[in-house]
């Protein structure tokens, strides 16, 4: 016991010291959107406790309605004494006075025809921040895939920084084109035309050391019928010039690594495989982690036989000269809609008495895939086991795929008879009747296309690609004590295929010229799973969880419903004649933010009738040791950090950022 208690003061210390992983874990300070660049989302702040976090009281709000601010997906960062988030279509750049709430300055990148169609225009996520000489400077990714460069303290762009980039409106410095440095033709305004392909942006880049690593991202694979489009090459500057420095392919090209897995000439027309989560990094080692979705069109992918790399994979990437370190392919030739939603976390762990530097990654599969993050090897063993094969014409699936043997999987993984909902004989029989146009089956259960020998009309696909882990749920961890914590939920899709051709109707602003065989055979992301005659999912609950990992060991802490049942589904079950004893608390379904502190794991969901609440959770056990009443529902992230010797906790609430302190706070800032 003696020993483990050495252990947790010694790694609390590293915590603080360490200049690799935590140099933001500064109480004071929230650096990246995930707060440190291991992207734990953890802080050191301990004001706040459960005994008295049922006085938290809403500080200020602040609300970016004009400046086009929609879905609240942006984690403002706290860095000396300002917070800096993004917001609305045009992703306006602001920075907060985090003790009263209001704007300091703006920024707006100047409108193009190139930035008017983005479906990922609102999901900034944040900002990245960098220092020139103890100059620090926000550095953001636009929907027109332009780089800025801006002063931290007065938001006026870089002098000597970036180059010309040729539009009208655009201030002559602190800006760079970076489809300049793509490769593709393009036009300064209009951007890559449509029949080449698309490209965005969805989360901010990373400064690592000196070098700014830069993500990107593609039009939704479940909106696309063709099959060309441009791939989602990773890209680098210098943080002092913002000269380029590097391109990594994610897309081999001939001569390089993994070029044999895109058979059929595949690489030379195919695209997307960018990197739309958050990405994280070791300084100290100057690594950058960059997970990947997968190649053009979800659902099918016969134009492009082979594993398809680096689809749906992790890379590690050396941020000072692109060269790959590593990698791993969650899922060879993607099709079921299981990109990687969620930034990688950085844990040093401790394996059977191997200290190993790891990097964790949640995934819409319902696994944690760990690895030691300097060299790629699994923690624990990764087994390539068979799966079924296609229906489709002209699909050619692996044959195998990767299987997590370690830890235990946090979702439903595939759906069968007995997942079904089957609390009374009468749910059970219309559980299956309400089934049998659906094939069910496994993780891997391939979708079907419209006029299948079967008869059938869809393939069930579970968690779904909307599921186990996603975009709206970033996991955090706890580094001192490594504990992960994950939100997940049962999310199955009903994948349906029809011929590209019809589907091609469906999809405007689509990409490409050449319609594929197949394609996804509704708008939207798919066909939804069929309902239960009650009301309630098909499967049985809870319909959403927090679990939480020991990743010492691998197993599970504990594994909690979010939030509380929902009415609708206690008027059913009562209908039922299912009494709550029997079902227990479902959860509500939903996708949580949370933020872990020294004292206890936030989160935010809703009770029975929709009010919005706030829970702290005992870090060890998932109980519930405090909750109250939150002023609005929040989304995708949470943050908490110290201004002025008091604990924010900071909800993203659609449009607006509400921070939440102790009275104290409030009363000395003068704040209404």
């Amino acid at each position: 016991m003696q020993a483990i208690d050495l252990r947790k003061v010694l790694l609390t210390f590293l915590t603080l010291m360490s200049p690799g992983l935590t140099s933001a874990q500064d109480a004071d300070q929230w650096f990246t959107l995930g707060n440190d660049f291991a992207h734990t989302r953890y802080t050191t702040a301990d004001e706040l406790s459960p005994e008295n976090f049922a006085d938290l009281e809403m500080a200020w709000e602040w609300d970016g309605a004009s400046f086009g601010a929609v879905s609240g997906r942006s984690t403002p960062s706290l860095i000396d004494g300002l917070l800096y988030t993004v917001a609305g279509y045009n992703r306006h750049v602001i920075a907060i006075d985090p003790k009263t709430g209001e704007t300091v300055w703006s920024y707006r990148e100047p409108k193009t025809p190139r930035a008017a169609y983005s479906m990922r225009a609102d999901y900034g996520k944040g900002v990245a921040f960098g220092y020139i000489d103890g100059r620090g400077v926000v550095l953001i990714v636009s929907p027109g895939f332009f780089l800025t460069a801006l002063d931290a303290k007065t938001g006026v762009p870089l002098d000597d920084w970036g180059a010309p980039v040729g539009v009208d409106g655009f201030p002559e410095s602190g800006v760079v084109d970076m489809l300049k440095d793509l490769g593709h033709p393009y036009d300064p305004y209009e951007g890559i035309p449509l029949e080449t392909g698309y490209i965005t942006s969805s989360s901010p880049p990373i400064v690592v050391n000196d070098t700014i690593v830069v993500g990107n991202s593609a039009e939704q694979g479940y909106h696309q019928a063709r099959i060309e489009n441009v791939p989602g090459d990773i890209l680098a500057y210098d943080l002092r010039t913002g000269d380029f420095k590097w391109k990594f392919n994610v897309i081999p090209k001939p001569g390089e690594y993994g070029h044999e897995t895109w058979e059929n000439d595949a690489w030379e027309w195919t695209g997307d495989v960018s990197s739309w989560a958050p990405l994280s990094a070791d300084p100290e080692n100057d690594l950058v982690y960059v997970p990947t979705n997968s190649a053009t069109i979800d659902y099918y992918g016969g134009f492009r036989p082979g594993d398809n790399l680096y689809g749906a994979s992790i890379i590690a990437l050396n941020a000072s000269t692109g060269e790959r370190a590593w990698h791993f392919q969650f899922v060879h030739h993607e099709i079921w809609n299981f990109d990687t939603p969620t930034a990688p976390v950085l844990m040093d762990l401790s394996v059977d008495g191997q200290e190993i530097p790891a990097v964790v990654q949640a995934t819409k599969q319902g696994w944690l895939y760990a690895f030691n993050r300097l060299t790629g090897e699994p923690v624990w063993p990764i087994e390539e086991r068979a799966v079924p094969a296609s229906i489709v014409p002209g699909e050619v699936l692996s044959p195998t795929q990767p299987h997590v043997t370690w830890p235990e999987p946090y979702s439903m993984q595939g759906i069968g008879e007995e997942d079904l909902l089957d609390f009374t004989p009468e749910l059970k029989e219309q559980s299956l009747a309400t089934m049998e146009d659906y094939v069910m089956g496994g993780l891997f259960n391939p979708p079907i296309h419209a006029d299948n020998p079967m008869g059938k009309y869809a393939a069930m696909n579970c968690p779904g690609g909307a599921g186990g882990v996603n975009i709206t749920s970033p996991p955090v961890a706890d580094p001192v004590n490594n504990v992960f914590y994950l939100s997940e939920h049962t999310a199955c899709f009903a994948l349906r295929l029809i011929p590209g051709e019809e589907a091609d109707l469906l999809f405007p602003n689509s990409t490409g010229t050449t319609t594929a065989q197949y394609a996804n055979g509704v708008p939207g992301a798919t066909a939804r799973p069929p309902r239960h005659p009650s009301g309630l999912p098909i499967w049985k609950p809870p319909y959403s969880t927090i679990v939480a990992y020991d990743m010492d060991t691998g197993e599970k802490k504990f594994t909690v419903p979010t939030g509380e049942t929902p009415q609708r589904y206690k008027d059913a079950f009562e209908r039922a004649g299912v009494a709550e004893s029997v079902y227990g608390n479902t959860g509500t379904g939903a996708l949580v933010p949370m933020v872990v502190t020294p004292t206890m794991l936030v989160y935010s969901d809703q009770a029975s009738d929709g009010t919005p609440m706030l829970w702290a959770l005992d870090k060890d056990t998932g109980e519930i040791a405090a909750k109250m009443e939150a002023p609005a529902r929040s989304s995708y992230g949470m943050s908490s950090w110290v201004h002025e010797g008091h604990q924010y906790i900071m909800l993203q609430t659609s449009s607006k950022l509400t921070a939440l302190a102790l009275p104290a706070a409030q009363a000395e800032s003068g704040a209404h």
